[in-house]
């Protein structure tokens, strides 16, 4: 009789513990919240029939850097969509930065600014698999690369702190890089900022840039759910996981596995754990929240920078200063009247997510957890800043609150979409210090979630470590990805 594994969330990281353990031979059984399956890869029709909505997250840079999703094929198994222009700041009065693929486009475009941005970014960029590696695991270990480590580490310590708006002569790349900071939704600056900045801008510059799949996020899940499919696993959508004592799990002394793609909170309800770990789960921290908004569209964004229409991410919220006082009001519990916006325009390079001639629009804001701010009027009269017109071109739209979205996916805290507070201190307490955070103090319970190292963003990295070392602990297998994927 096979062992069994119990995975509860249906996310990529999920998934990708799913894929890991059926392909070991584990009977593996994923149990999903929601009534369709991805958890942060979903793809729906949110505001009117033809329009094709990602839920959650839309653009993912790290998806094809990652190891294990190069190991799974998933180049092969999905379209990726490549666009020249990886990310756009529109700045008042018709200017714009864009940070291109091709660095050098860039670094010519930022004019006094373009030695400095290839001094922040080429050396990132170019050691681009060093980085990865240096921080798609938890931080508790010798780096492989020490120079590219020491190298990032002085950047961030740069640009994490004052000096980093003086870094620039320009407020075009100084913008062009809070844009790409303001992702992690702290204040700035800081270096968690930084960290989370640099590790996204230096995938700006590479051959993949900012890839997104055709069709949209869902296909992502589609190509998990498919190979899990394939090896004997299943997944059972509408079953929520409020307290662990609702599973019967199987027998964890005969090698059977829970894996865990939730928040760590749900570990709580785990009778019998120590109470020095209890103390680190309950106060391990959540932070801001995001409120979503998206839109229909007649036609494209009417930008006042032809330029920002090429890019599928922009990043709104005007100069370093701007984008600044935006996050860290959110820090402080507030939100601005001018505040940052993440947008993404999938549907300029896909046809496949409206009707022709139509758009989509995907755009979330910063908020306080558990907000009930509808973002829509905000986001509308930021992008109107940028083109005018805009609200003339909404046919309709769609809006999630923070604490609609925590009500959503119960991983979400307050709808922290991060897995918790992206700090440097919680980069290595993950959600408790230890060089093996994913495994629980409970025999045979794994936690696979972003809450896990590396943290947030579609890698499928949290739940390949929480299933390797799975296999090491109760089944007495060493695997590497090759071992996984060798056909």
């Amino acid at each position: 009789m096979a062992r069994r594994a119990t995975v509860v969330g249906s996310g990529p990281n999920g998934l990708t513990a799913a894929v890991t353990l059926a392909r070991a031979g584990y009977d593996v059984q994923v149990l999903e919240a929601a009534d369709t399956p991805g958890g942060g890869v979903r793809t729906a029709e949110l505001t009117l029939p033809g329009f094709r909505h990602d839920v959650c997250s839309a653009v993912h840079p790290a998806a094809l850097s990652s190891p294990f999703f190069r190991a799974f094929g998933m180049r092969r198994r999905v379209d990726w969509i490549v666009p020249d222009a990886s990310y756009a700041q529109p700045l008042d009065d018709g200017r714009a930065a864009i940070a291109w693929r091709d660095l050098d486009r860039t670094a010519e475009e930022l004019g006094r600014d373009a030695r400095t941005w290839r001094a922040v970014v080429q050396p990132l960029s170019e050691n681009l698999d060093a980085v990865v590696d240096m921080t798609g695991h938890q931080l508790l270990r010798v780096p492989r690369h020490p120079l590219v480590m020491a190298r990032f580490a002085a950047r961030m310590l740069q640009l994490g702190t004052r000096l980093a708006r003086p870094t620039f002569a320009t407020e075009e790349a100084a913008a062009l890089l809070a844009g790409v900071f303001a992702h992690a939704g702290t204040a700035l600056p800081t270096m968690a900022s930084a960290a989370s900045g640099l590790f996204l801008a230096a995938h700006g510059h590479t051959a993949d840039g900012w890839a997104y799949p055709r069709r949209g996020a869902s296909r992502i899940a589609d190509a998990l759910i498919d190979d899990l499919v394939a090896h004997g696993g299943e997944i059972e959508t509408g079953r929520r996981i409020d307290r662990l004592d609702q599973l019967d799990w199987g027998d964890p002394e005969a090698g059977d596995l829970l894996m865990l793609d939730t928040s760590p909170r749900l570990l709580l309800t785990l009778p019998e754990l120590p109470t020095r770990y209890i103390r680190a789960v309950a106060s391990y921290r959540y932070g801001t929240a995001s409120a979503k908004v998206d839109f229909a569209l007649d036609g494209p964004v009417p930008w006042e920078n032809p330029a920002v229409g090429e890019a599928p991410t922009v990043h709104l919220g005007g100069t370093w200063e701007q984008v600044a006082a935006s996050e860290n009001a959110v820090a402080a519990g507030r939100v601005s009247e001018r505040p940052y916006v993440l947008v993404v325009q999938p549907s300029i390079f896909d046809d496949s997510r409206a009707p022709e001639g139509s758009q989509t629009l995907w755009a979330y804001i910063h908020v306080p957890p558990s907000s009930t701010l509808d973002p829509t009027e905000l986001v509308t009269r930021q992008i109107e800043r940028f083109a005018p017109g805009f609200r003339d071109r909404v046919l309709a739209s769609a809006a999630m609150t923070a604490a609609q979205r925590s009500a959503y996916n119960p991983a979400d805290i307050g709808g922290d979409i991060l897995g918790g507070a992206f700090t440097l201190l919680q980069a290595v307490r993950r959600p408790v210090v230890s060089a093996e955070p994913w495994r629980t103090p409970a025999h045979g319970v794994y936690l696979a979630s972003a809450s896990t190292p590396p943290g947030p963003g579609v890698t499928g990295m949290p739940g390949w470590h929480a299933a390797r070392l799975a296999l090491a602990d109760l089944a007495g297998v060493q695997v590497d990805l090759e071992d996984i994927f060798l056909e």
